[in-house]
């Protein structure tokens, strides 16, 4: 049986819509699980919504909604937003659901059957937006006589109340949690927030109020319904109710204790590291295997919630991006996604700004990543026709490159560093640049060193395929399509993590797909001239483009080996040529490849090298006419020089050889 993994998200206040806060802990703990299953775990990843509580109840009312039409709305949000962000979830519970409901009863019927609910009255401040019962001697008190909230996140007036309630015995397991945070070092995470826990801890666990009386909105306490149970006791049992505690003893036994359970520092402290273990140990179940409090995202120094007014929404966000950029929308989510967790390390706050989402897009995004596979694809497109070309040797240097940075971001990921691991990541991207710049292979081919620039070139390809498969876990969408343009057969959900590690893993002889750029950069001197120039020549004579005010750039003295997209002048030197089939053969060991000898009108026929080996027998193409590009360079491919290229079209596994509708003859011109 495979190793179990089992990850968490706190489950969100369903007072409103998800934002780029709410966002970052489910997209890290998103990224956590997808590496674990490439590592071949069985994964249970967890995430949901809280939906008892007062102050979803004043929100719904303020809506004008039944509580109950209102969570059901927002808990679907979520869950579209968990979708549009590519969360790969196994579970998103809500606390309505009927089975959570019947564990939050059992278990406090079991509790309080044995001593560690008990009825009381209780008589101090409760804060309806923070959720949270505090003592005189807690809050804050100002001059002018207003009580609020200690919580230095919220700092809202409290309520004076004084009313019969159910307590848990939290003080009764003060010193086991102490000695247990003491014992296990890794238990909370990271220490400095371990430290603010332990301070807590020694200070005196108070009993914790876990009731409510007629608030008419929650789970009803068994036996006496005119009480509702406290919505923190009713949350924190979710982790519990997912995995089948008190309904299914073996799933229960496969998946419990969680091996991580990931949750903002606001509710880190108080919660998660104190009342969470006391419940658990008054349950006589074992304490999960670590538990760690984030920092926030910040706009000018404040933390980003509906409260405050600054909200970033993750929908807004990639939609901005998308135009912006002109990259697709699943690769500007993919990009928020990166730069969430590169921006800042996991454990400590973040401030956002658009230009820093702007910056790390174009340089590393759009520069280091996208323009070497670019530059690299339009090489191999230049030079052997798109068609991977067969390496000579290892190259020692760049196989350690790639063993060391897959070793170094698995580890990073194991102790919850998603920074560090994309640091390690890109130590291939930065190799790779590097290494194509000082080996020259365009300078190569033109002293005829063309296997030698094959070797480059291969070498160069399969590091993006092992970056590829290394940067799924933050990249789902945008590796697809790095997976796709390279051509690799087998499929990128697959390959597990020591598939990057190990080299020549990149078939060769397969087609490459070369098309756009997946990250177009941001460049708004740019943009600002193609509009100017779409407006002077008219849109019909200018080349389509994924948005109608993206840049055209100029086109460089060397389009192909720079990697950039190209005009119409650059597109017009192109010569394509109607052409007829006059023989095929396969090529010796090279089981994608024909060789096609083909008449195009020319004094002599020439010969191509055409990756259709799979989709087309030899003996079916004489006769056929087909579309090539004739002014190609010579390239020697299996040792045949090839003399222009064919083309296909492709949908999934169904390829297409592409030719005239009429009856031309051989050497028409394509216009």
């Amino acid at each position: 049986m495979p190793e179990t993994f089992y990850i968490t998200t706190p489950i969100y206040y369903v007072n409103g819509l998800p934002h780029i806060g709410t966002s970052y802990t489910t997209i890290a703990a998103d990224v956590f699980a997808r590496f674990q299953r490439r590592r071949g775990k069985d994964v249970l990843f967890l995430t949901g919504t809280d939906e008892h509580a007062p102050k979803i109840a004043q929100a719904a009312r303020e809506a004008g909604k039944d509580p109950k039409d209102f969570v059901d709305e927002l808990a679907a949000a979520f869950e579209q937003t968990w979708k549009r962000l590519e969360i790969s979830y196994d579970q998103f519970i809500r606390t309505t659901e009927q089975r959570h409901v019947n564990v939050v009863q059992d278990v406090f019927a079991r509790l309080r059957d044995q001593g560690d609910i008990y009825k009381g009255t209780y008589e101090g401040y409760y804060c309806v937006p923070d959720e949270t019962f505090w003592t005189e001697s807690q809050v804050i008190k100002d001059p002018d006589g207003t009580v609020r909230c200690p919580n230095p996140e919220c700092g809202r007036p409290v309520q004076r109340v004084s009313e019969d309630n159910y307590f848990f015995r939290l003080s009764a397991y003060n010193d086991r949690i102490l000695e247990y945070i003491e014992s296990h070092p890794k238990f909370l995470e990271p220490d400095f927030r371990r430290n603010e826990v332990l301070a807590f801890v020694r200070e005196g666990l108070r009993d914790v109020s876990i009731t409510r009386k007629g608030e008419g909105w929650g789970i009803p306490v068994p036996g006496d319904p005119e009480f509702v149970i406290y919505v923190w006791f009713d949350a924190l049992l979710n982790y519990l109710t997912a995995v089948g505690y008190g309904q299914d003893e073996a799933e229960f036994q496969k998946w419990w204790p969680a091996n991580v359970q990931l949750m903002g520092k606001d509710i880190f402290v108080r919660f998660h590291c104190t009342f969470w273990p006391g419940m658990l140990m008054a349950l006589g179940l074992p304490l999960p295997e670590r538990l760690f409090g984030h920092g926030f995202w910040t706009v000018e120094g404040e933390k980003i919630g509906k409260s405050k007014g600054n909200v970033v929404a993750p929908d807004e966000l990639a939609a901005e991006l998308a135009r912006q950029s002109g990259c697709l929308p699943d690769i500007a989510v993919d990009a928020i996604r990166y730069f969430v967790l590169r921006e800042a390390p996991f454990g400590q706050d973040a401030t956002f700004s658009l230009a820093a989402l702007t910056r790390r897009f174009n340089t590393e995004l759009a520069n280091d990543l996208g323009n070497l596979l670019n530059r690299t694809l339009s090489l191999v497109e230049k030079y052997f026709h798109s068609v991977v070309p067969e390496p000579e040797s290892v190259e020692e240097t760049m196989r350690n490159v790639v063993a060391s940075a897959a070793a170094d971001a698995a580890e990073a990921l194991d102790d919850l560093r998603p920074q560090d691991a994309l640091e390690s990541i890109w130590a291939i991207v930065a190799a790779g640049n590097r290494y194509i710049d000082e080996q020259a292979p365009w300078k190569l081919q033109r002293e005829g060193n063309t296997a030698r620039a094959g070797t480059v070139l291969y070498t160069v390809l399969d590091m993006l395929r092992s970056a590829a498969i290394l940067l799924q876990p933050f990249m789902p969408r945008a590796t697809e399509a790095i997976w796709t343009q390279l051509g690799v057969p087998a499929d990128l959900r697959a390959q597990g993590w020591e598939d990057a590690a190990t080299p020549h893993r990149l078939p060769w002889d397969i087609p490459t797909r070369p098309g756009a750029p997946i990250f177009p950069r941001i460049d708004p001197k740019k943009k600002q001239e193609a509009v100017a120039r779409m407006e002077e020549l008219g849109n019909e004579k200018v080349p389509a483009a994924p948005h109608p005010d993206l840049p055209i750039p100029a086109v460089p003295e060397d389009a192909a080996e720079a990697g950039e997209r190209i005009s119409i002048d650059a597109f017009q030197k192109v010569q394509l040529k109607v052409a007829r089939i006059v023989s095929a053969e396969p090529i010796p060991k090279a089981k994608k490849l024909l060789k096609l000898t083909v008449d195009a009108g020319e004094a002599a026929p020439r010969t191509l090298v055409a990756g259709i080996a799979e989709h087309y027998q030899p003996e079916d193409l004489p006769g056929r006419s087909i579309v090539i590009v004739a002014n190609l360079e010579p390239a020697t491919i299996r040792g045949v020089e090839s003399n222009g290229m064919i083309l296909a079209a492709e949908a999934g596994e169904h390829v297409v050889l592409l030719g005239p509708q009429g009856d031309l003859p051989p050497g028409a011109k394509v216009r």
